[in-house]
């Protein structure tokens, strides 16, 4: 059997398995091609072999013998690896002027596997140095372990000192295991803006297993909100890594190979925003001893030119190592000023939604602007009479005339006739494509600020009303929606972006506070900020009746004595919003907030403007002039001396309600014993789940084993 043995010979040197074949049924000529075809395909792949073991020799032979990395990597206890991190790149505003900066801050860093591992650790000294006791370094150094691992590398101490940073380069090589490392730190020279800007933090255990921070390891920071997450990547830069040899007492000192195996950091791109940094501080300063917020956008770009959520705080207090305390201060206070009322706020609006309804109205044609409402004093065609703050007179003779007076009437009539339209098929679909104008106009959804925790308002739809009422209603039980009551809520930034659409006359960008990274405005992260939204499809001259009727509330309407500025034409609606609190059970009315809506100038508006001022009052009186103050500010760059009256009354008035912290009181309260209700039914759970398993095993012992306890 040759032809066997030699098929046999070609398995056990090139491991090819065994070929089977039906050798007696060839014929000698076949026998002979087929000898031939396996002595080559023998030879094709006993080469490929001998070519992979080759190809293996070589790279072993490059990775042990020419390749230094490898042996910096194997002999750490000769050479120390320092890792170098980027500059964060700063923040400026439109004029240039920073308003976030760097430091450098330096972190005291352990590796618990490898303390005392070269050398017996010094603890004595060491303490001394910090200033603490050996429980104390026991227990910080479990608390590393517990964060970080035994193996890898985490914060002991974070942003020492210069001074103690010195003593501890100094013996350092009592250490082993130790080692410091430099960081960048944030720091506000205009100590504004901090909901928008965000603060630094160590990136988290639960982060580190996400995709998106999957290249960071324990001990770097992450911006956790604001600007500094949203642009986390732009900001953060490339690490370098610097190779050092260690001299006899193991302390870093000279280059690896005169640095030939470093890697330079590569330092985080700028941001600039579209924020004028100096109308940001004004905004905060007229807002101090409020609650509330003020948004401010360019209408042209959509960037957002001051963001104010009142009461505001120093950002600094969110850096170095008292930021952990000043944080947990922060979250304590009753007026909440780590929540974002500018987008997360949610508000019924009031008055300031009557341009949207009118707008409404006019784009499905259900009104023009000559047509007016025979309003008395109130609204009573529902069964229910809603007052207004006029009667008779012509207050609501037209379009025009019903907003420079803010009649209830003309606009709940209006909201009922876009629902009632009989070419929407009944008041089920009228209502369906009323939510769809208020879904197009950014309603009901977040808008896609680039800022964390973006709210979306609330705009209720037909499946609600079919909840509440059974299926059994019509436009009368939801009409005070027209006049910016009842079921619907939304943020500041979407009543801002609300006078965007309407100063454009039917376009908007979506808001934003960027305007270019590392001087790159047409970055890819920033495309979506340039594409242009076009909401309705309403004609310029639809857009001209709500901006005539707007201006009008400024020359002879509610905002005459506190909107008017000299020279500019301006635009506003007043709006004064029902506060209602459900407290002990019950829904407990408290004072009315104080909304604010405007742009300006009118036939080429630069700035448009919403504010709200909690538990108020009236819209004229506390969120109209902070508005004009700062249109005024940002149009002009002063106030004039006659207005000044009106910028020291809202700069020193405090119109924070005593009973805002008897209610966060009685909301902690609650929510803690919520909360042990929570743990003690999830204890009893766990205890249930624990006698059933012991009544399983009972059972199995008794009935298959024959065993009673």
């Amino acid at each position: 059997m040759p032809h066997f043995k030699q098929l046999q010979h070609f398995k056990s040197n090139f491991a090819i398995g065994i070929l089977v074949v039906n050798l007696p049924s060839l014929s000698p000529l076949h026998t002979i091609m087929n000898n031939e075809s396996t002595n080559s395909r023998a030879w094709i792949i006993g080469s490929l072999f001998v070519l992979m073991a080759c190809i293996l020799i070589g790279r072993l032979f490059s990775l042990q013998v020419i390749e230094d990395k490898y042996e910096v990597l194997a002999n750490d206890q000769a050479i120390f690896r320092k890792v170098i991190y980027p500059a964060r790149g700063a923040i400026v505003d439109r004029n240039g002027k920073p308003l976030l900066q760097n430091n450098v801050a330096f972190d005291l860093m352990v590796t618990p596997s490898r303390v005392g591992k070269s050398a017996p650790m010094d603890t004595a000294t060491f303490c001394r140095i910090l200033g603490i006791d050996e429980n104390t370094f026991v227990k910080e150094l479990e608390k590393v372990i517990r964060k970080s691992g035994k193996e890898k590398l985490g914060v002991f101490r974070a942003g020492i000192s210069k001074e103690l940073n010195a003593r501890l380069q100094e013996n350092l090589f009592l250490f082993s295991g130790f080692e410091i490392a430099e960081r960048s730190v944030r720091s506000y020279p205009m100590a504004t803006g901090a909901l928008m800007l965000g603060y630094l933090s160590e990136v988290t255990p639960a982060m580190l297993n996400t995709e998106r921070f999957a290249s960071y390891r324990q001990g770097d920071y992450v911006g956790m909100t604001g600007l500094e997450n949203v642009y986390e990547e732009e900001l953060r830069g490339t690490r370098g890594v610097q190779y050092l040899v260690r001299d006899v007492m193991n302390r870093p000192r000279d280059a690896y190979k005169n640095g030939a195996m470093d890697t330079a950091a590569v330092g985080g791109k700028d941001l600039e925003l579209h924020v004028d940094a100096e109308l940001q501080q004004y905004g905060e300063r007229l807002m101090a001893g409020k609650m509330g917020s003020v948004v401010a956008i360019e209408p042209k770009t959509g960037g957002i030119l001051a963001m104010v959520s009142a009461p505001s705080f120093d950002p600094n207090l969110l850096t170095g190592p008292d930021k952990g305390k000043n944080f947990a201060e922060l979250s304590k206070m009753a007026t909440k000023p780590l929540f974002n009322f500018a987008t997360q706020g949610s508000y019924m609006p009031g008055s300031t939604f009557k341009p949207i309804t009118g707008l409404v109205g006019l784009d499905v044609g259900v009104i023009t602007p000559a047509f007016g409402y025979p309003c008395g004093g109130g609204y009573g065609a529902c069964g229910r009479f809603t007052r207004c703050t006029h009667a008779g007179g012509g207050h609501a003779a037209n379009l025009k005339n019903a907003m420079a007076y803010s009649c209830n009437s003309y606009f709940m009539d209006v909201f009922r006739k876009v629902v009632d339209n009989k070419a929407f098929g009944g008041p089920k679909n009228g209502l369906a494509k009323w939510n769809e104008y208020m879904y197009n106009l950014g309603f009901g959804h977040p808008l896609g600020i680039d800022i964390t925790g973006e709210m979306g308002g609330d705009i209720k739809d037909t499946a609600y009303f079919n909840k509440i009422y059974n299926g059994n209603w019509n436009s009368c039980n939801m009409a005070i929606i027209g006049m910016g009551q009842g079921e619907v809520a939304l943020t500041p930034l979407q009543l801002a972006n609300a006078m965007c659409i309407i100063a454009n006359k039917g376009y908007y960008y979506t808001p934003h506070f960027v305007k270019s990274i590392g001087g790159d405005t047409n970055h890819p992260k920033l495309a979506k900020y340039k594409e242009k939204h076009q909401p309705l499809s309403a004609s310029p001259e639809t857009f001209q009746a709500i901006i005539d009727g707007m201006e009008m509330v400024v020359t002879s309407g509610t905002a005459r004595r506190v909107a008017y500025i000299p020279d500019i034409k301006v635009c506003a609606k007043t709006g004064t919003v029902e506060n209602y609190k459900v407290l002990y059970g019950k829904n407990t009315k408290l004072d009315n907030h104080s909304v604010f809506v405007c742009f300006a100038p009118k036939d080429d508006p630069k700035i448009a403007i919403a504010v709200v001022v909690q538990n108020a009052g009236y819209g004229a009186t506390w969120a109209g002039p902070v508005a004009s103050l700062m249109m005024e500010k940002y149009l002009k760059g002063e106030i004039a001396k006659n207005r000044m009256h009106l910028e020291n009354k809202m700069v020193n008035a405090n119109l924070i309600k005593k009973y805002t912290y008897v209610i966060d009181s009685m909301e902690r309260e609650r929510d803690r014993i919520r909360w042990e209700l929570k743990m003690a039914d999830k204890k009893m759970q766990e205890a249930m789940a624990k006698r059933g398993d012991t009544v399983i095993v009972d059972r199995m012992l008794r009935n298959f084993y024959r065993i009673k306890k």
